[in-house]
């Protein structure tokens, strides 16, 4: 019977050694979860360990001192476990009443070595519940209520679906106390509590993970916005654009003083971009476009950016048309004796359409696929469409008679 209450309780051991590898291998775990997490491992298998001897002892010759002593480990190590898991879901937070506590239903147990408050074994190595008893359960409640409350509040930051894994591991523990209290004494070598705790620290692992991912994620997208930012405060725009100042100066201050305007506004709102993470408004990116674009056509007297507008009611990501315009001015159109830019918008049976359409002297698309350091505005921008409107970007050029960029969002993907 030993031998194969051993070999069940394999898989368990077995899953907290892999677990502890795990968390010291991980390079991208906390340093401070990670510390937690070896010291939820290791009382798991101080745990395991109790509750085998625990059978034992029970089981077997009375050793009534060690039986005591192995009770009294067990009841003291639970409640711990607890306050650690609220390491987890809450690392800042005052613990100090609940190791306090912790301390108290320790010391409640310690108790038995010389009065029958808690429990106390007999001579026929029969275990009987003292006044006391509930200490234990009583706490270990109270803590999990309070890991559900600290759960519940993290939800902001987590998110909801960050909440189902804490949960589940609630009900789990909650579940395997109710089963324990209805399996009779020395049937089983392992209490449910203790495979509940132990399977638990697995799902707080996976649980770490998804935060991680969900803040790289995040990293990314803010990395992402950056990128796109510097993208379209091309050095030679910004180099241009303050000569066209100095140009001005001279011989037209007003108009000078007009594009400086224009200029700070244009780098106010690419910042503005880098604070949003959705879609904005058409409206605003349109806005965002139509400063760039009389700062270019101040630069270049033969450009021509025109706007034919049926459709504003829908939302883009940022920076995305205003890139198009650019490309379609410094690739295309400024070379041209008159070179026209048109930005038209309608409405279609199942979504919005964009059209960024241009007289310049267009290009193979293919080079659009291929480059690799070029053409990233045009990149990013169908990156986005896509994985934030569930849109599309297709570009259509024809060589020495322009190009024509369409941009389609599904209807249900367009609220701002």
């Amino acid at each position: 019977m030993f031998t194969t209450q051993y070999v069940l309780l394999m898989p368990l051991a077995l899953l907290l050694v892999g677990l502890t590898l795990a968390v010291l291998t991980d390079p991208y775990i906390r340093p401070e979860h990670r510390g937690v997490m070896l010291f939820i491992n290791a009382l798991c298998l101080v745990l395991i360990a109790q509750n085998l001897l625990e059978y034992r002892l029970a089981v077997g010759t009375p050793h009534i001192l060690w039986r005591t002593a192995v009770s009294v480990c067990g009841y003291s190590v639970r409640p711990v476990i607890l306050i650690l898991f609220l390491y987890i879901v809450q690392p800042e937070g005052k613990r100090r009443p609940l190791w306090v506590l912790a301390g108290i239903n320790a010391a409640i147990y310690l108790s038995a070595f010389l009065s029958p408050v808690s429990f106390w074994i007999d001579e026929y190595n029969c275990y009987h519940a003292g006044p006391a008893a509930p200490s234990c359960l009583l706490v270990s409640l109270f803590l999990l209520a309070d890991l559900f409350r600290n759960t519940v509040k993290n939800r902001r930051i987590i998110g909801k679906r960050g909440l189902w894994i804490p949960s589940f591991v609630l009900l789990m523990i909650l579940f395997s106390i109710y089963l324990d209290y209805n399996i009779k004494e020395g049937q089983v070598s392992i209490s449910c509590l203790t495979i509940a705790i132990t399977v638990g620290s697995v799902f707080y692992y996976i649980w770490l993970h998804q935060q991680f991912v969900q803040k790289h994620e995040q990293d990314m997208m803010a990395a992402q916005r950056i990128r796109i930012m510097m993208s379209q405060i091309q050095p030679h725009f910004l180099y241009n654009t303050i000569a066209t100042f100095k140009a001005l100066a001279g011989k037209n201050p007003e108009k000078a003083e007009e594009v400086a305007e224009k200029f700070s506004v244009y780098l106010r709102q690419n910042l503005d971009s880098l604070s949003i993470d959705g879609c904005i408004p058409f409206e605003k990116e349109l806005e965002h476009t139509r400063t760039y674009a009389e700062i270019e056509m101040v630069r270049f007297e033969n450009v021509r950016v025109e706007f034919d507008l049926q459709d504003l009611d829908f939302g883009v990501p940022p920076l995305s048309l205003q890139p198009l315009v650019e490309n379609a001015i410094r690739h295309g159109v400024r070379i041209r004796e008159e070179g026209i830019v048109r930005v038209s918008t309608r409405r279609t049976a199942d979504g919005h359409e964009i059209v960024v359409a241009d007289n310049g002297e267009g290009f193979d698309i293919r080079v659009i696929e291929e480059a690799a350091g070029k053409h990233i505005g045009i990149r990013n921008v169908r990156e986005r469409i896509e994985t934030m409107c569930g849109g599309t970007l297709q570009i259509d050029s024809k060589c020495g008679e322009g190009t024509t960029v369409t941009i389609r969002i599904p209807a249900k993907e367009a609220a701002a």
